[in-house]
């Protein structure tokens, strides 16, 4: 890709990208084409998912804090879940 190119281009000119209900849409069929409930599975969840996977194998707090584009910590370990005083912890190794 390059520059402002899209990776799910929209189809009418008046829209350079796919909408987010439209990726929805496409997750939803994605995940039932491989016999998996819908319902238990979203572009949010595959969101949170990836970044509690970077976050487990890495231990890297601040990594996830800036993948989420949260400008707070305790922000992102309310997503995360994680104990504070495990991010405390990891926070305090990271130096910014």
């Amino acid at each position: 890709m390059i520059g402002s190119e899209y990776l799910w281009p929209g189809r009418f000119h008046e829209r350079l990208h796919i909408s987010t209900r439209q990726y929805a849409r496409l997750v939803r069929e994605w995940v039932k084409s491989i016999s998996l409930d819908p319902s238990s599975y979203g572009t949010h969840s595959m969101r949170r998912t990836k970044v509690a996977y970077i976050y487990r194998k890495t231990g890297n707090l601040r990594a996830v804090q800036l993948l989420l584009g949260h400008t707070k910590m305790d922000s992102t370990v309310r997503y995360l879940g994680v104990e504070m005083e495990d991010a405390l912890t990891i926070a305090e190794a990271i130096e910014i």
